[in-house]
């Protein structure tokens, strides 16, 4: 177990006068206790007490092998879950439970009066999986490492007669031969109008001359994710391309240039933002600025217009700028940031000049 982390949740529990958590969501109980397990339709949970004694509930389908310093409690499918639980809550205190328990779990604690009290606390794991420690930060440098030199391996996939999907299904063994242990999401490829949908599938596109060429790409290493976008073009670029590109890039550089300790979130957004609108292109960048990320690619916590959150030394996030006209083009340029105590560190460094390749 993770002691240390565990202190700091119930320091945020504490502020909301609950005295006692069950935690179900697997990312969250890895985070914790180093093992992970995918449950399906099984209860699966964590009970953090604020008096230490803490449980471990496991089918016993499931695997956690040695010693983790918590309780364990093994049930089996012909058991009631509720009645498993309840003799390990403190009826005197308020169960914080997190936002993905499901009902037929829930309810029955609530029908039974297992605790004083139910809340919904996932807000207390969730801020501090969103504080990185010095070990999670070097794990995600190592990870933002790897696709940096992924990056430059992937662009030179692309040539004449190539396919945006022959060149995504390439791209797992590079991560793997560079010693990524797979993808942190599937990768995105786009050629010319199909980068206008940020959130496009790679198709059988053929590239052609003056396309653009997006990456959204990430992996793991080690459990932490990598995430990082960069848009080249192919053997030429018009000037309006050349323009939405160096608009976007200099979005992406004006609000990492902002970050430290004490910035609120959203005037990072903000500056991304107002910058691409002064260039005419502001109702072309729709989405948010960033997210947070880190065991999983995208974790509570967001840079938005609407985020209110000071920065804080330890979080993690993207700074994903991007320009989409229909039917034309679609840039952005992603890195993740770390906020340091005295400001920021960029944790990818593949160059963000304008590059065309394929010449």
């Amino acid at each position: 177990m993770k002691q240390n982390r565990i202190d700091r949740i119930f320091a945020a529990l504490k502020e909301m006068n609950v005295q006692q958590m069950l935690i179900v969501d697997p990312m969250s109980i890895y985070y914790l206790t180093g093992i992970y397990q995918e449950p399906f339709e099984r209860f699966y949970g964590l009970l953090l007490r604020e008096d230490g004694k803490n449980v471990f509930f496991l089918n016993k389908l499931f695997n956690a092998p040695g010693e983790l310093g918590v309780e364990k409690v093994w049930y089996s499918d012909t058991d009631d879950v509720a009645d498993v639980i309840m003799p390990y809550i403190n009826p005197d205190w308020t169960l914080g439970v997190d936002k993905d328990i499901r009902a037929r779990f829930l309810l029955p604690l609530m029908e039974r009066n297992a605790a004083k009290g139910f809340v919904n606390s996932s807000i207390a794991i969730d801020t501090t999986r969103g504080i990185k420690d010095e070990e999670e930060q070097e794990k995600m440098r190592v990870a933002s490492h790897i696709n940096d030199l992924a990056i430059a391996k992937f662009k030179e996939l692309v040539h004449d007669g190539v396919t945006e999907k022959e060149v995504a299904d390439q791209t797992l063994k590079i991560y793997q031969d560079l010693g990524a242990d797979g993808f942190s999401f599937e990768p995105l490829v786009a050629f010319g109008k199909n980068a206008a949908d940020p959130h496009h599938s790679p198709d059988n596109t053929v590239i052609k001359p003056g396309d653009c060429v997006l990456f959204d790409v990430g992996c793991i290493k080690d459990g932490y994710c990598s995430d990082m976008t960069r848009t080249f073009f192919y053997k030429e670029v018009s000037d309006k391309d050349r323009f939405i590109y160096n608009t976007t890039r200099a979005a992406n550089e004006a609000a990492i240039a902002k970050i430290k300790p004490g910035i609120k979130l959203k005037e990072l957004d903000k500056t991304a933002r107002d910058l691409i609108s002064n260039e005419g292109y502001g109702e072309n960048f729709t989405h948010r600025l960033g997210h947070f990320i880190g065991l999983s690619e995208h974790e509570f916590g967001d840079v938005s217009s609407t985020n209110e959150t000071e920065a804080k030394a330890g979080m993690i996030f993207s700074i994903e700028p991007g320009i989409y006209v229909t039917d034309e083009v679609g840039v952005r340029v992603e890195d993740l940031v770390l906020v340091t105590p005295e400001g920021v560190e960029v944790l990818n460094s593949y160059p963000k000049e304008l590059e065309i390749i394929g010449k």
